[in-house]
Formats: C-alpha cells, structure tokens, sequence
C-alpha cells in the first residue's frame, strides 16, 4: 500500500510562485543601495581628494568628525528641522487629507492644484522664495509692505522660519494625498453609528477619524522624518546653510566637507552617520507603532 502523497497549502505554493518577482527589485536594491553604502562605509576609513589616489587611512577621519565641534551643532540643526517641521506638517496634513476625503467634485480639482508644489525642483523653489522675500528687491519692498521686508535669509531664527515655511510648503500636498486616502479607508458605518449617538464633526474626528488613522500617522511620520535628514538643495540653494551656521543641517555639512573641502573620507563618515540615524529613527517609529504597524488601520480602532 503506497503511502498517501503530502498535500501541500495553496496560499504557501502560490507565494512560492511568485517569489521570483521580487528578484528584479532585489538586484537593484543590492547595486543602487547596498553596494554603494559599502563604498561609502570603506571611503570613510580613506584619505582621498576626489581627484588623486585613495589611501588607506584607518580611524583618522572618523576621529576628526567626532572630535569636530561642529558636529553636534549639525546635528542639533538637523533634529530640530526634523521636529519643528514635523509638528507643522502633520496637523496641516491630517486636516487637509481630511477635507481632500469628501465627495464633493471641486475637491478634486482642488487636490491636484495642492499637489503642484511637490511637482516642482527643489531649486527652483528656493531660487523663488529667495527672491521674494529679498529685503530690497522682493515682494515686500514691491508692495510697500514694512512686514515683509525683512532681512529673512540673514537672520538666524528668521532663516530657520523660512525653511520651515518653505519645506512645510512643498511637502504638505504629499502626505495630505497619504492622509486622504487613509481617511478613504475607514467604513462609513462607524460615522453614521456616532451620527446616530448625537456626536458632531469634532466630536467624530477626534474619536473615529484619528484612532483610524494611527498606522497612516505612523507611515506619514517615518517618511517625513527620514526625509528631513536628506534636506540639501533647498536649504543650499536658499541660505547656504547660514546665516553663520544657523541652518548648516548634517546632509549639508557632508557636503561642504566634501566637495568643497575636498575630503571625502570624513564626509563619507558624515554619510553613514546619517544612514545610521535614518535607520535608528525607522526602527523607533515603527516600535511605536507597534508589532501590528504593517496591518490594515481598520485594526486600529
């Protein structure tokens, strides 16, 4: 009598099937991703120009990086434009994607011209911002308005304003666009419930709307901070970092050391400082989210 033949599960042989999908994704993560953070990682125990040899140097560069007092004070930048832009975002997010959700069609309309800023060059924005508020040329002096002419990109707290301002403006549409359809997703039963218990619209946002969008919070979040550490262009373009070292964010500062100083091994070290970061800081959120961050907000309840 032959042995009866092991049935294996359905959902297990068709993940099976499918796996080999995921080896083009995987190929370029390796070699845009995981190769060149090697490069770096090995280019920060180097002494290199950019342009001559490439000589073995051990801890020298990142020694010098950790003894730099300018360090901290990068870092202290970059986590504060990290926190202050976050707490402008999220709120101006969550109540946007909030109205974006209803049905009415001017919505639409008014969804696409509100993702129109994140359509545009960094640098582009940066080189408008600059020359609007120009303290002699700008908008300010053009309508005789004494509040808007200022001197915004020479001050320290008024240049770390602006690039606040200007980075709230240009990524809000983003994750107002996440928020929106997180609020999409929540059932339409659970507001006529509360409708039917008297509850109004504050009253429905704050104990429907909000708990709902916890692992959307939890998503918009990571990707905003993450995001923050890799500010460069617009905050170059527009303050150079000044003025002094006021808005000298850490992206910035490995740059300069860089490709203006020409030394590539401690700006390499800069480099996986900030991924080290980036990477603590993604872990931390998605323990906060706690074990079930990947599953349907529905859960969140």
């Amino acid at each position: 009598m032959s042995a009866p033949a092991t049935s294996v599960p359905r959902g297990s042989a068709r993940r099976g099937s499918l796996a080999w999908l995921a080896v083009p994704a995987l190929l370029l993560f390796v070699c845009f991703g995981v190769i060149p953070l090697a490069g770096v990682l090995l280019l920060s125990f180097t002494s290199w120009d950019g342009l001559g040899d490439i000589h073995f140097a051990g801890l020298e560069s990142w020694q010098a990086i950790l003894a730099d007092p300018g360090l901290p004070h990068a870092l202290w930048v970059t986590f504060l434009v990290m926190a202050v832009s976050w707490a402008v975002q999220t709120p101006a997010s969550i109540l946007m994607g909030v109205f974006l959700a209803g049905s009415q069609r001017y919505r639409a309309v008014l969804a696409v011209l509100y993702f129109v800023p994140l359509l545009l060059s960094h640098a582009a924005v940066a080189i408008t911002y600059k020359a609007l508020l120009d303290p002699n040329f700008g908008l300010g002096p053009g309508l005789n308005l004494a509040l808007l002419t200022q001197d915004w990109l020479g001050r320290p707290w008024l240049a770390f304003g602006v690039v606040i301002f200007v980075v709230s403006w240009q990524f809000i549409p983003f994750h107002a666009l996440i928020y929106q359809g997180g609020v999409r997703q929540i059932p339409r039963s659970m507001y006529e419930a509360a409708e039917l218990d008297g509850a109004g619209r504050v009253r429905k946002f704050f104990s429907i709307t909000l708990p709902q969008l916890k692992y959307t919070i939890i998503t918009s979040s990571t990707l905003m901070v993450v995001g923050s550490l890799t500010f460069f262009d617009l905050i170059f373009v527009l303050t150079a970092g000044g003025p002094g070292d006021a808005t000298r964010v850490l992206a910035l500062d490995m740059y300069k050391r860089g490709f203006q100083a020409n030394l590539m091994g401690p700006a390499s070290a800069i480099a996986v400082i900030l991924v080290l970061v980036g990477l603590a800081l993604a872990l931390l959120l998605r323990r906060v989210g706690g074990r079930d961050a990947s599953h349907s907000q529905l859960e969140g309840a």
